[in-house]
């Protein structure tokens, strides 16, 4: 069952990428899930949204490390292949990527994760910060190709006011 995000927000999927199917994906704490039309050997790319409301002393930085964590718990060789802070003060946000293997459908994939950390203030309380995570997940070899689309996706990211766009 997919769980509510803490602040509302609007986006756009990049074009051809389809809302995932109930049952179609593991939906354990997942808001929003949807899959490349176009999957690579068996294992279609996906983008997935989650988010919570951190202990006010967590920083971006410590919810990508307890992301590292939770994938070690069911995958194999996971690599911090690169972490940044990006943003500005206003509007923090943090970029990671990470590599690992694990057996998806009984087969070993090597997989990559891109995930985007955003921080959004509550529009109807302004103390309470939540943060978003949208995350890319591809085998190896389709990664780069539908990285520029993921990135795309992020770019309409945006708090849903109510006011419509």
């Amino acid at each position: 069952m997919p769980t509510t995000l803490p602040v509302p927000i609007e986006f756009r999927l990049p074009e051809g990428w389809l809302p995932a199917r109930p049952g179609e994906f593991d939906a354990a704490g997942v808001a929003f899930a949807a899959v490349h039309p176009q999957p690579d050997a068996g294992f279609a790319a996906n983008i997935t949204i989650d988010g919570e409301v951190p202990p006010d002393a967590s920083s971006l930085a410590d919810l990508a490390e307890e992301s590292v964590e939770r994938l070690r718990k069911v995958a194999e060789t996971v690599v911090l292949a690169h972490r940044r802070e990006v943003g500005s003060a206003d509007a923090p946000a943090l970029t990671q990527r990470l590599t690992f293997s694990t057996v998806v459908n009984g087969r070993r994939r090597d997989l990559v994760q891109s995930h985007v950390y955003l921080s959004l203030l509550d529009v109807e309380d302004p103390h309470k910060r939540a943060v978003i995570r949208l995350a890319l997940t591809a085998t190896a070899a389709q990664h780069d190709a539908v990285l520029e689309e993921f990135q795309a996706f992020v770019r309409t990211v945006r708090p849903d006011t109510g006011a419509g766009a």
